[in-house]
């Protein structure tokens, strides 16, 4: 079984706990393991962070969608706001910021609780994409587990 969400969001700062709530029930009520669940919504608060402080001056909104399907969740955050620079994206190395600096660990930190992270932009429009997966463990009771 698979369920998935999409939502769109004023991009301002009570936006990022909304979706990290949201995210964190329909994971409680698919019977998704609470470390698997609290890591997925870590990283999409700093997506969404990332979104509302970048997402462009003319934007007022951005999207986030959510899939869970068998043993795989992914989510995706986009915005209308700049992109990311041509090229690869450059991720502050693991220890290179200083503790007490705002930015930069943003996605040092998707990249350390997801299995798979895509950073990108929209083709055509405009807008960063952020995406990412992670392997599901289910609780013993999980009402969506699949069984084999």
């Amino acid at each position: 079984m698979s369920i998935w969400w999409s939502l769109h969001l004023r991009r301002e700062a009570a936006s990022v706990p909304l979706a990290r709530r949201l995210l964190l029930g329909a994971m409680e009520a698919a019977g998704v393991d609470p470390d698997t669940s609290y890591d997925l919504s870590l990283a999409l608060g700093e997506a969404c962070a990332n979104a509302v402080e970048h997402g462009g001056e003319d934007s007022a909104e951005f999207r986030v969608t959510a899939y869970l399907d068998g043993e795989k969740c992914r989510i995706e955050v986009a915005d209308s706001g700049p992109g990311f620079p041509p090229g690869p994206v450059r991720v502050v190395p693991r220890g290179s910021a200083p503790t007490d600096a705002e930015g930069g660990r943003g996605l040092r930190l998707i990249e350390e609780l997801a299995d798979h992270v895509h950073f990108g932009n929209r083709a055509g429009r405009g807008g960063a994409v952020v995406s990412f997966d992670k392997i599901v463990k289910w609780r013993a009771d999980a009402p969506l587990a699949l069984t084999t």
